[in-house]
């Protein structure tokens, strides 16, 4: 089992940067805001520490994560602008990540107000994903706990996207199954190449959980592994419709969202058809809501 670097206190001086308090932990990094001195600019800090040689892998994802970070400048990419490795020239036994700070709430726990909300979040993360794949690579991890929705002012948030630990070169065939069982994808559960449909998949399962608060049917709903390695895409159980779940949802979204999780990657839109029809939804919500500000077909709950 993994363990956590040794914890730093608040008012340590870490890298040159002050510890300001913990914000996060996973199996081998702890996360920090912190403060740099110089500027007085606020940070979240990554610390990931080697105690053996199977923590030796949350140490290539942080390296990769960087690389991916700096190739990258879309406003709902969370930025890395900096990494610090310690340790000899052979092997590193310390990494630090120097990341943008996000303040805001994962789509996990937080619900989008009104559809107008939610699809205008949803508009900003496919343009950021369009971005990581016109430059060769893919997210691999989309899920709703790697969005933030980030409070802008007047009711406006801003959509982060947050983990590029798994993102990774178009075309990559991952060493094992990489993925979370609600989100992931078939061919992720195949292990075959992990290309920019693979995003889409992942995102309209994600889509489709912030609208419905249900899960779609993916190979590993019911901890099935055996399907791993012959999983045909015929036998996948479709999802039922988002609209009929909560009749509320535009037919049109509806649509989208079962077309971007299409077993077959063939019936899938790309990442810009997603972007461009996120966009019209937009619009046509936008319009709505202006005219039926009060209905209760706005929001996302029918009963609120």
């Amino acid at each position: 089992m993994s363990t956590p670097p040794t914890i730093k206190e608040k008012g340590d001086l870490v890298e040159g940067y002050r510890v300001m308090a913990e914000i996060g932990r996973g199996a081998a990094s702890m996360v920090y805001l912190v403060r740099d001195p110089k500027t007085s600019q606020i940070w979240a800090l990554k610390h990931l520490e080697k105690n053996g040689p199977k923590e030796q892998r949350f140490l290539d994802q942080a390296e990769i994560e960087y690389k991916i970070a700096k190739q990258l400048d879309h406003e709902s990419i969370r930025k890395i602008p900096r990494m610090i490795k310690k340790g000899s020239l052979i092997s590193s036994k310390e990494l630090f990540l120097v990341m943008e700070f996000v303040d805001g709430a994962a789509l996990d726990t937080y619900r989008p107000k009104t559809f107008v909300e939610a699809v205008d979040l949803f508009t900003q993360t496919a343009h950021a994903l369009e971005q990581m794949h016109e430059r060769g690579f893919v997210h691999a991890y989309m899920k709703p706990h790697n969005i933030m929705a980030c409070p802008e002012g007047q009711g406006a948030y801003v959509a982060k996207i947050i983990d590029l630990g798994q993102s990774c070169k178009t075309g990559t065939v991952k060493p094992r199954i990489q993925g979370t069982p609600d989100y992931i994808a078939p061919e992720q559960v195949r292990r075959e190449q992990i290309v920019p449909k693979t995003d889409v998949y992942n995102f309209g399962a994600t889509m489709y959980w912030v609208l419905t608060r249900q899960h779609i049917p993916t190979a590993f709903s019911k901890g099935d592994s055996s399907l791993s390695g012959s999983l045909d895409a015929a036998v996948l159980e479709k999802p039922t419709p988002a609209n009929e779940i909560n009749p509320n949802i535009d037919s049109r979204l509806s649509d989208l969202l079962m077309q971007c999780v299409e077993p077959s990657q063939a019936q899938r839109p790309t990442m810009r058809e997603v972007a461009d029809r996120l966009e019209l939804i937009l619009g046509l919500l936008r319009t709505r809501a202006e005219v039926e500000a009060s209905k209760a077909g706005l929001v996302l709950d029918e009963d609120e």
